[in-house]
């Protein structure tokens, strides 16, 4: 089955779909065949055959939702810990500067919790659990306005790549002057 954009299957979906599952046991138990348990459901015989075979090594338990698979949850004892040394901050864990990245909160998550994220995965991680991304208050007293207007200016279109190629003789980008 294809998943919307976004992954798989919600709790709800979930629990849906281990409901067929279990009317399927309840028809293995009464010696149904495959196909008419497939045409009862309405799902495939692969399915029904995939599920028999479960049931028979496992019983309902081999049938039964195995949860989630694509979020490894953190127990909130490891999250509080890992709160704890978000708020050691980043010198702590051997980075030169103050700023916590998604791919530096990652490594942390690995070394303490064994526990494997990516970059993408992190951020709902910490958006759950009240974090936020943040955004510089002041700008820095370095900065130079007049510079970056000039840069950008007079720098930046002589840098810039062109979005097309521009071939020779072509009036695209200048317009001939006409007589």
């Amino acid at each position: 089955m294809r998943y919307a954009q976004g992954g798989g299957l919600t709790d709800v979906g979930r629990a849906a779909r281990e409901r067929i599952r279990l009317q399927a046991v309840e028809r293995f138990e009464g010696g149904e065949k495959n196909r008419e348990i497939a045409a009862a459901l309405r799902v495939s015989e692969r399915s029904v055959e995939r599920w028999r075979r479960r049931w028979r090594e496992a019983g309902v338990s081999g049938v039964r939702s195995k949860g989630s698979p694509g979020r490894p949850r953190l127990s909130d004892a490891q999250i509080t810990r890992l709160e704890r040394e978000l708020e050691r901050g980043p010198l702590a864990h051997g980075w030169a500067d103050q700023r916590w990245t998604l791919a530096r909160v990652k490594t942390p998550i690995g070394r303490l919790f064994h526990v494997s994220y990516t970059v993408e995965g992190t951020w709902p991680l910490l958006k759950r659990h009240g974090w936020s991304w943040q955004q510089s208050a002041r700008r820095a007293i370095e900065r130079d306005d007049s510079a970056v207007e000039l840069w950008k200016k007079e720098v930046w279109p002589r840098i810039k790549a062109p979005r097309r190629p521009v071939e020779p003789g072509s009036s695209s980008r200048t317009r001939p002057d006409s007589p």
